[in-house]
């Protein structure tokens, strides 16, 4: 039986390193992306150079490295059946001091990104009669929190829940499905860049009073690519954080 085929963005570091590993253990074909090339090497000796990977090192808001993201696929491993939409950024700032350029960026890589990818992994996959595509979007879309200003990327992220739904509804019929996972807190790199020195110190805004790990992430991305009757949601993987909040 022929291996399936994942793309996953944002592959070195974090969350989309741990969806790449997850998949690699679970016998995918994996095509790597990151913006950095010595991250994205890096990562890639770390997992032992697996023959079932290839990097693509690139900035995915240019659609041109979506475009060589799916060429690439076809040409080592003949298909694309899964697309994991994990390449962004994320800084908070208040709403007035927000700058056009600031904003322009976020919807760069994390809004027209996961679209001109999604684009060209879909023509593919109508091809293939089916396939899966996973967005990273968040959980601040529908739970603003007055005290963490980052009004430009979480309109970005509402952007990709947004585009989730309608293009599930475009493609449902051609098998093709599209979910989008929310995180809540989840331990990265993320959270030193933006001031966070411990990120457990974040866990009350959490019900099961922790903070998440990439691997929770990871087992849902699984989940949501193996599954055949799922697609348009938004999948919460926060421990709680929209259903409430506790109290210390």
């Amino acid at each position: 039986m022929n291996k399936k085929t994942a793309i996953v963005t944002g592959a070195s570091t974090g969350i989309g390193k741990r969806i790449t590993r997850l998949f690699l253990d679970r016998g995918y074909n994996v095509v790597m992306n990151s913006v950095t090339p010595e991250n994205l090497e890096k990562t890639y000796l770390e997992f032992g150079s697996p023959v079932q990977a290839k990097m693509v090192a690139g900035d995915i808001s240019q659609k041109s490295v979506g475009e060589e993201l799916v060429r690439t696929a076809i040409k080592y491993f003949g298909t694309v059946d899964v697309l994991i939409n994990n390449a962004g950024v994320f800084a908070p700032k208040p709403f007035l001091d927000v700058e056009e350029q600031e904003l322009d960026h976020f919807f760069a890589i994390n809004l027209k990104g996961t679209f001109f990818a999604s684009q060209s992994a879909i023509k593919e996959m109508l091809k293939n009669g089916g396939g899966s595509i996973i967005n990273i979007g968040t959980v601040l879309v529908d739970h603003a929190i007055a005290g963490f200003p980052a009004t430009a990327p979480v309109v970005s992220k509402g952007g990709v829940h947004a585009l989730t739904k309608q293009l599930a509804a475009e493609f449902g019929k051609q098998n093709i499905r599209i979910n989008s996972i929310a995180p809540g807190i989840i331990r990265s790199p993320l959270q030193t860049k933006i001031g966070v020195t411990n990120s457990d110190d974040l866990a009350g805004l959490h019900l099961l009073h922790r903070i998440g790990e990439p691997s929770d992430i990871a087992d849902m991305a699984y989940t949501l690519a193996t599954s055949n009757f799922i697609t348009g949601a938004i999948i919460n993987v926060d421990g709680g954080h929209v259903a409430g909040h506790l109290f210390n």
